[in-house]
């Protein structure tokens, strides 16, 4: 049969797994929503694909291409589900893992904690090899001490490897050696080598990263190979692709690789599908809001691009403190947790003040309104109460709310305590994790040199519709814009990403002394190799690059990220690259030093191939007048006058292009809810999105 006709999206969060399935002939979508199965995620993926074979039969051994984004690997790292990892280093850096940078993160905080090394000092292991920072071997590999640590692994049981020797970044000779010892010792032992996962600078960053790569390695390898076979026993015939953290898509076999590469792959997906429309409307700044069941995430968008980082860090000791979780060196859009999610916790703090999370009620057994055996209140909890959410139309009505488990669940553990009303104490929650994600949000585009005033934010998730305007009022934000299934946003942002890769290799080299020839040559061999991992996709498609140079100032202990056209590296000059890197440098800071030396620290390179056509179709609403798209008026609390009012309840599925009205509004749909008060107006665009303006005159 043709498998051109249709595209699967599928998101795995820590509440709900979301699918989008697209005609690609039509542009016709079919959405579905299902909670998350923790014990095996891919329970979720097949319960949610055979309810959508249930509006849709026969789709499957049609559909092109599945594109999967998980939480699996994440949640392995925080919970410390992974696997039984070991460690071979260098004599002398046993103990990386723990010293790490040696910097308080909290320098007044004489209690405070720090993650545990992801591998124990037991299951670390030196070896007698030394290369030095310029790539001469000073020791090489004696393979006796190598296969016998590879029997003392075997015997303390062992499940995965990481390998990670100092400066192999310059020179993998060493760890080459390691890896055909070690295979040919213990062929079915999972591996992983620096070279290969983080050929870059920072022993510490990189030994981690390594290790983090090794520890969910075989738990990522068992994931898909389960997820592979059930789709082919379901009848599809096309392409698995995972989601990256850097915003591209993957093959199956380079995520059971790299699956470090694919930590943030779901909330990295609305970013992209943010930067998207924020493209096709011409938008400067757009801030990017994804509120799902467990967590909310932001990212400015500037310019229409979304930013990449190198460095990012999980499974914090304090949620929000820098330096206080594992780093992991990977490409990753620049994303910031910002609050927690609609499973988020309420409760009262040793100190008897409300607090909202950061511990969720997660899919089992969720907030008290599912009626699943939860009993603590959650943020959906209040949203509920405060008439936000409509307990018969949860999920298009296919999974109904108890309001009266959430009003107890508020009463008992919230309301009682501090001596208030259930609708206090519920407004209490709701405004509570607006203000934590404000003041994130805030620092958030502050350091990155942008206004809130000046951004339109787009709201993504099941929750970020419901908090959307909140969370705009107090970031000072005038304009919203919720795209078309929103609530299933990331997977719907999965088709907006192209297949790619991220290639790095650190090679240190003073600016005045580089012979650009061989920096080509550098750049030409991360070009190969970029080549090479998209090539099964690739087929007949030209592969494209992104060249990009991480420099600095002689002594300085960052780098600056320049991004340069693709040409041969030998055509550009020492003071072209010299006057890019001031230019950026004082974009970024304010000024420079002309009179400093700088250096070249890491070259990159994306591998990407074209990204597929993708557009939203135009509206097709079933109504042309407002009236036949309201769906009656419901009693919710109104943030303005901090008391319950009608709101005016509209069909999202009937809206028509041009409708507009003003608030107080809820706007449903199957996968969300938009809420809006009596000061903002919203309208209604030809291809479905809704924007709403707030502080101007509505009537």
């Amino acid at each position: 049969m043709d498998q051109s006709g249709f595209r699967l999206g599928c998101d795995i969060g820590g509440t709900f797994t979301d699918f989008v399935l697209v005609n690609t002939r039509t542009g016709e979508f079919f959405t579905n929503k299902c909670l998350t199965t923790p014990n095996d995620p891919s329970d979720a993926v097949e319960k949610g694909i055979k309810e959508l074979l249930q509006v849709k039969p026969g789709f499957l051994d049609q559909v092109e291409d599945v594109i999967h984004g998980t939480t699996l690997v994440i949640n392995a790292i925080i919970e410390r589900k992974g696997a039984k990892t070991g460690l071979i280093t260098t004599k002398g850096f046993r103990d990386v893992l723990e010293l790490g940078r040696e910097i308080r993160y909290d320098a007044y905080d004489i209690f405070s904690q720090y993650p545990a090394p992801i591998v124990p000092r037991a299951l670390r292991k030196e070896i007698d090899e030394r290369v030095t920072a310029d790539g001469r071997v000073l020791a090489p590999v004696d393979e006796k001490q190598v296969r016998a640590l590879v029997t003392d692994f075997q015997k303390q049981g062992i499940e995965s490897l990481a390998v990670c020797c100092i400066n192999s970044y310059e020179n993998p000779v060493n760890e080459q050696v390691l890896q055909r010892i070690i295979q040919d010792a213990d062929p079915d032992l999972s591996t992983s080598f620096s070279f290969e996962v983080l050929p870059q600078i920072r022993e510490y960053e990189r030994t981690c990263t390594t290790a983090v790569n090794a520890y969910v390695k075989p738990i990522t390898f068992q994931y898909l190979e389960r997820l592979t076979l059930r789709l082919a026993d379901m009848g599809f015939l096309g392409r698995l692709y995972i989601m990256l953290s850097s915003g591209g898509i993957t093959s199956v076999e380079t995520a059971r690789k790299f699956p470090v590469r694919i930590i943030e792959s779901g909330p990295t997906a609305a970013v992209i599908a943010s930067q998207h429309y924020g493209k096709m409307f011409h938008i400067k700044d757009m801030f990017c809001f994804d509120m799902g069941g467990t967590t909310a995430k932001s990212c400015l968008i500037q310019k229409g691009n979304a930013g990449l980082v190198s460095t990012f860090e999980v499974g914090r000791v304090q949620r929000f403190k820098k330096g206080s979780g594992l780093p992991i060196q990977v490409p990753v859009v620049d994303l910031m947790e910002i609050g927690a999610g609609g499973g988020s916790i309420a409760k009262i703090s040793s100190l008897g003040l409300l607090a909202v999370g950061p511990e969720s009620a997660g899919a089992d057994p969720g907030p008290a309104c599912y009626n699943q055996g939860g009993e603590n209140p959650t943020v959906t909890d209040a949203d509920l109460v405060l008439g936000y959410l409509d307990p018969d139309f949860f999920l298009g009505g296919t999974m109904a709310l108890d309001i009266g488990k959430s009003r107890t669940a508020i009463e008992e553990k919230i309301a009682n305590p501090l001596g208030t009303s259930v609708t206090e104490a519920a407004f209490g929650i709701h405004d509570l994790i607006n203000e934590t994600m404000a003041a994130a949000a805030k620092t958030h585009i502050a350091e990155k040199g942008g206004n809130p005033s000046s951004v339109v934010m787009s709201a993504f998730g099941g929750a970020g519709p419901v908090h959307a305007y909140g969370l705009a009022k107090k970031i000072g934000a005038k304009s919203i814009l919720v795209p078309p299934l929103a609530g299933v946003g990331s997977a719907l942002g999965f088709f907006t990403a192209p297949v790619a890769f991220d290639l790095s290799r650190s090679h240190r080299l003073a600016l005045g002394e580089a012979d650009f020839g061989d920096i080509e040559d550098l750049f030409a061999q991360l070009e190969k190799e970029g080549a090479a991992i998209l090539a099964d996709a690739a087929k007949d498609t030209r592969v494209m690059f992104q060249r990009t140079l991480l420099m600095r100032f002689v002594g300085q202990g960052a780098e600056t990220d320049l991004v340069i056209d693709p040409k041969p590296f030998t055509q550009w000059s020492h003071k072209e690259i010299r006057d890019r890197f001031d230019t950026e440098y004082k974009r970024l800071y304010g000024r420079t030093y002309p009179e400093t030396p700088v250096e070249f620290v890491t070259f990159k390179v994306r591998a990407s191939l074209p990204q597929k056509p993708f557009s939203m179709p135009r509206l097709t609403g079933k109504a042309n007048t407002l009236a036949a798209c309201i769906k009656g008026q419901r009693k919710a609390f109104s943030v303005v006058n901090k008391t319950y009012i009608d709101f005016t309840v509209y069909d999202r599925s009937l809206l028509f292009a041009g409708a507009g009205f003003a608030g107080p509004a809820i706007i449903e749909e199957r996968e969300s809810t938009i809420v809006m008060g009596e000061d903002a107006s919203a309208t209604v665009d030809d291809t479905g999105f809704v924007w709403i303006r707030i502080g101007e005159e509505t009537r």
